[in-house]
């Protein structure tokens, strides 16, 4: 994973939070599992049919992203393109 991906995720706060993605709402959840070395994250789009989901682990090796369902490209657009909103 790259530090610009790691670092967009980071930027989404742990529990329920909305962005913009493409013009498009989307409500967010993100869990942090083991002490913060592990990451659950999903967004679906409010009033819509798409979504994102991934799965994050902190490895001594360095972080793994696990997209579930969907290609990598999808997440990482996401992550960098989403605008969280207050």
């Amino acid at each position: 994973m790259t530090p610009s991906v790691r670092a967009a995720l980071d930027l989404i706060p742990p529990g329920y939070s909305e962005g913009l993605y493409h013009g498009r709402r989307y409500g967010m959840q993100k869990t942090l599992h083991a002490g913060g070395k592990g990451l659950k994250f999903f967004a679906r789009e409010l009033g819509g049919t798409d979504f994102v989901s991934l799965n994050l682990y902190q490895l001594s090796s360095g972080d793994l992203l696990k997209p579930c369902e969907m290609p990598e490209t999808k997440v990482r657009d996401f992550l960098l393109s989403v605008t969280i909103q207050a």
